[in-house]
C-alpha cells in the first residue's frame, strides 16, 4: 500500500476508533466486538479508497494518453495528407509527360510523314514541270495552231495552281516546315519569302526573255509596281507577325510541370499559315496577269523560260553538292 493510503488509513482509523474506545467502558465483551467491527470496517474502507484511486490514477493516465496520443495524431495526419497529395500531383505530372511523349512522338511521325510525302510530291511535280516544258518547247518549234497552244498554256498554269494548292495543304498540316523552306534546294533557299519566291522575280525572269511592245512593257511596268506594292504589304505583316509571335511567347503563362500556356502564340502561328496563303495567291496572280498581257506565242515563251529558270537552279544545288562531296 503506497504511502498516501497509509497516512489516510492511519487518519481515518483515530476517528473512527475514538467512539469505539467509549463503548468499551460498558463492558469488555462490548468493547472487543466493536473494536473487531471497526477494524474491519476500516480495512473495507481502506481497500475501497485503494481501489477508488487507482480508477482515479488509470483514468488520468489514460486520459493524459490520449490527450498525447491526439495531439501527436494530428502531425502525424497532416503529414500524411501532404504525402497522398505529393502522390497524386507526381501520378498527374507522370501521365501530363506520358501524354506530352506521346504527342511529341505522333508529331513527330506526321513530320516524318510530312516530309516523304513533299519530297515525292515535289520530285513528281518537277518531273512533269519538265515534261510540260518540253511540250512547250516542241509546240512552239512546230508551229502548232494558236488554239492548240492555248490548250498546252492553261495546262501548265492547272500545273502551277496545282502546286499553290499542295502548298496551302502543307500549311495548314506544319507552316513551319513549309516556310523554313527545306523542301527545296540550297539554291531556291536563296531566294525564299514568305514560303517561295517573290511575285516580282516572275517578271524579273520573263520579261527579258520576250520582244514586247510599248504598250505591253508599259503593262508590265505597272503591274511589277503593284507587284512589290503587295510584297512590302505581305513583308510588314511578316515583321509584324514575327514581333507578335515573340512577344506572345514570352508572355506564356506558367503551368504546372515547367510548361506554360501558348494559346496566343498558337494563335499567331494560325495567322502565319494565313500569310503563307496570301503570299501563294499574290504569285499565282501575278503570274496570270503576266500571262494575260502577252500573246499566244508569248506565253508559251514565257513559260519555257520560266520553267528552265527553276531547272537551271536545281542543277546549281546538285553541282554545289557534288562539289561538296569531292575530296580535298
Amino acid at each position: 500500500m503506497n504511502s498516501s493510503s497509509t497516512q489516510f488509513f492511519n487518519t481515518k482509523r483515530m476517528d473512527v476508533y475514538e467512539p469505539m474506545h467509549q463503548f468499551s467502558m460498558w463492558g469488555d465483551f462490548k468493547g472487543s466486538i466493536y473494536q473487531d467491527a471497526a477494524a474491519t470496517m476500516i480495512i473495507e474502507m481502506d481497500a475501497k479508497l485503494e481501489n477508488h484511486l487507482s480508477e482515479d490514477a488509470s483514468n488520468t493516465t489514460n486520459g493524459h494518453t490520449n490527450q498525447r496520443d491526439q495531439e501527436a495524431s494530428k502531425p502525424a495526419d497532416k503529414v500524411l495528407r501532404r504525402l497522398a497529395q505529393n502522390r497524386e500531383a507526381a501520378r498527374k505530372s507522370r501521365l501530363r509527360k506520358k501524354a506530352y511523349v506521346q504527342q511529341l512522338e505522333a508529331s513527330r511521325l506526321k513530320l516524318l510523314h510530312l516530309e516523304q510525302e513533299l519530297e515525292q510530291t515535289k520530285a513528281q511535280w518537277v518531273e512533269v514541270q519538265n515534261k510540260k516544258t518540253n511540250a512547250l518547247k516542241s509546240a512552239l518549234h512546230s508551229a502548232l495552231p494558236d488554239p492548240e497552244l492555248d490548250v498546252l498554256i492553261k495546262d501548265t498554269m492547272n500545273h502551277y495552281a496545282n502546286l499553290f494548292n499542295i502548298k496551302a495543304t502543307a500549311a495548314k498540316v506544319d507552316v513551319c516546315y513549309l516556310i523554313s523552306g527545306v523542301w527545296q534546294t540550297p539554291t531556291e533557299r536563296l531566294f525564299l519569302w514568305i514560303g517561295g519566291f517573290r511575285p516580282s522575280d516572275l517578271l524579273k525572269v520573263l520579261v527579258p526573255q520576250l520582244d514586247l511592245l510599248d504598250q505591253q512593257s508599259h503593262d508590265l511596268y505597272n503591274l511589277t509596281q503593284a507587284c512589290q506594292q503587295a510584297e512590302d504589304s505581305l513583308s510588314q505583316g511578316m515583321e509584324k507577325l514575327q514581333q507578335t509571335l515573340a512577344e506572345a511567347v514570352v508572355c506564356g503563362q506558367a503551368l504546372e510541370g515547367g510548361s506554360y500556356e501558348m494559346r496566343n502564340a498558337m494563335d499567331k502561328l494560325e495567322e502565319l499559315v494565313r500569310l503563307v496563303i496570301q503570299a501563294d495567291f499574290v504569285r499565282h496572280e501575278t503570274l496570270q496577269q503576266t500571262l494575260r498581257y502577252l500573246t499566244t506565242r508569248q506565253a508559251v515563251q514565257g513559260l519555257i523560260s520560266l520553267g528552265e529558270y527553276f531547272h537551271r537552279l536545281r542543277e546549281l544545288s546538285s553541282a554545289w553538292a557534288m562539289r561538296l562531296c569531292e575530296p580535298t
